[in-house]
């Protein structure tokens, strides 16, 4: 089945199926309907002799010009491809198709003036698995990502260059007539309604709150394993103790940590009248505090991505009665500043997670494991150097979770003086989540070494649910190996949902 575009909002779970599983996309008959009526509308003050900006005009600073009917297809082509002018790298695959599949849904809306044919050729591209290319730097996160929105409008014009379903960087024009699609030639108004919105922040906001959502879980289960491996206990974590502080998150944590560590017969075997330890260490008992704070800052965060999703964002805007409307909904402000908080906790997350792999790996507090897990201390430096490689990420993430939202740099002669930098704001948290992946990437590897060193002691059946998924391709300990596709391993092994499916059972 596809995503229908039908005038109703769409849900995160949609844009994720359409811009990283490649789900196909359909504009329901009644937006074709919408999207002909406001065309009615563009086209009837096109004709009139009053100007309209956006239809008659020039843009930005340049909006005080009169466009001759003439004139005004040149407008739209120039208009596209000054704006096209996008630097650095090229941005993923998935950014650039949640610029296209939230673009459409604007388009969708019946406030933006352009025809069916146009909105029709961007549901092709899309199905079609031809993505524009995009590059890093253009975007100020105002007036809406107008550099990378432009780079897919000029493929719309079979300008400019495309991936292809094989991974191919080709001609647009070569591309889009094998795949039987025609470019268009913008008419008035496409050319902006085609750039002036918010998607490009708003696409990888919610790529966050999906990876996220699965990572603030896999979190639970490496801290669950890192209790085990040091001796640590699990009483702290019950619901009575949550109840004195009663956030959502909080209590969602200590709840997995708690189903993860049931039937543990290492958290069995040291509690008796005979251990002389009182408590842990923060980084193990308050784990849930931590991971909660990140939990409820996601639910707040996505609260703020449903709304964008329930919102047009064009200007000027064509309203049901007809007139087009200049307005600011294209700042980036509302998303930016959520792209900013959510990279609070990523950071905070990874940082408690190295602190937790830093004690395993400490004979002064690591209750009884070898220095550095190493198979002959000294001869062998075990995971010595993989904490490194979490303390350097964790280093990073601190930098990036310092706010691109508070700057702004004014552009446009002064017309677009106050901007969001919201697109900044989503890249920096895109490479934050990748790097909290690595961290509980190391912290499950470690955690899984000290378990296999507590044998004969048992883990808890979901940790051992989780260790054995990981020994499919990672062995266990011994001397000294090439650690870095082991790193590797463990990040595919949480990026490719495995180890939440196999955990699942046990929450």
């Amino acid at each position: 089945m596809s995503v229908s575009l039908n005038g109703r909002p769409l849900t995160r779970d949609d844009v994720v199926a359409v811009i990283r599983h490649g789900k196909h996309v359909e504009l329901a008959d009644s937006v074709l309907d919408a999207i002909t009526s406001s065309r009615a509308h563009v086209e009837a003050l096109a004709e009139a002799a009053t100007p309209t900006y956006g239809v008659s005009t020039g843009f930005g600073a340049l909006a005080v010009r009169h466009i001759a009917p003439e004139l005004r297809t040149k407008l739209q082509r120039s208009l596209i491809r000054s704006h096209a002018a996008g630097a650095g790298a090229p941005v993923e695959d998935e950014v650039v198709r949640g610029l296209m599949l939230l673009r459409l849904r604007t388009l969708a809306s019946g406030h933006t003036g352009v025809r069916v044919r146009t909105a029709q050729l961007l549901a092709g591209l899309l199905n079609a698995h031809l993505t524009p290319i995009v590059h890093e730097y253009g975007s100020l996160g105002c007036s809406g990502d107008l550099a990378p929105l432009s780079h897919i409008a000029l493929a719309l014009m079979g300008e400019g260059e495309v991936r292809d379903a094989s991974g191919a960087v080709r001609p647009a024009a070569e591309a889009m007539r094998e795949a039987g699609l025609e470019p268009v030639v913008l008419a008035e108004k496409e050319g902006l309604a085609l750039i002036n919105g918010t998607d490009g922040m708003l696409g990888m906001l919610v790529l966050a709150c999906a990876d996220l959502a699965e990572l603030f879980t896999i979190a639970d289960l490496t801290a669950a394993m890192s209790v085990e491996a040091l001796l640590g206990t699990d009483k702290p974590f019950r619901p009575e103790l949550q109840a004195l502080r009663p956030h959502p998150g909080q209590a969602a944590s200590a709840a997995n940590l708690t189903a993860f560590l049931a039937g543990s017969g290492i958290v069995a075997s040291h509690q008796n009248p005979s251990c002389s330890r009182v408590q842990d260490a923060y980084s193990l008992r308050c784990t849930p505090q931590v991971h909660g704070a990140g939990r409820d800052t996601l639910a707040y965060v996505s609260t703020v991505a449903d709304r964008e999703l329930a919102s047009w964002i064009d200007n000027p805007a064509v309203l049901a009665d007809g007139r087009v409307e200049s307005n600011g909904n294209f700042h980036g402000a509302p998303v930016a500043y959520v792209l900013d908080f959510l990279a609070i906790p990523v950071a905070d997350a990874a940082s408690i997670a190295e602190r937790r792999t830093d004690r395993m790996l400490d004979i002064a507090r690591s209750a009884g494991l070898p220095a550095f897990l190493a198979e002959d201390p000294g001869v062998d430096s075990g995971h010595m150097i993989a904490q490194y490689t979490q303390a350097a990420i964790v280093s990073e993430l601190k930098r990036l979770a310092n706010p691109a939202s508070v700057d702004s740099i004014p552009s446009s002669a002064m017309q677009e003086d106050h901007v969001s930098m919201g697109w900044s704001a989503a890249r920096k948290l895109r490479k934050a989540v990748e790097g909290l992946r690595t961290v509980l990437a190391i912290e499950l590897l470690t955690a899984a070494r000290a378990l296999d060193f507590r044998k004969p002691l048992e883990p808890a059946p979901a940790t051992a649910a989780a260790l054995a998924a990981l020994r499919e391709t990672v062995p266990g300990p011994g001397p000294d190996r090439y650690l870095a596709p082991e790193i590797a391993a463990a990040e595919e092994l949480i990026s490719s949902g495995r180890l939440l499916a196999v955990i699942s059972p046990y929450l």
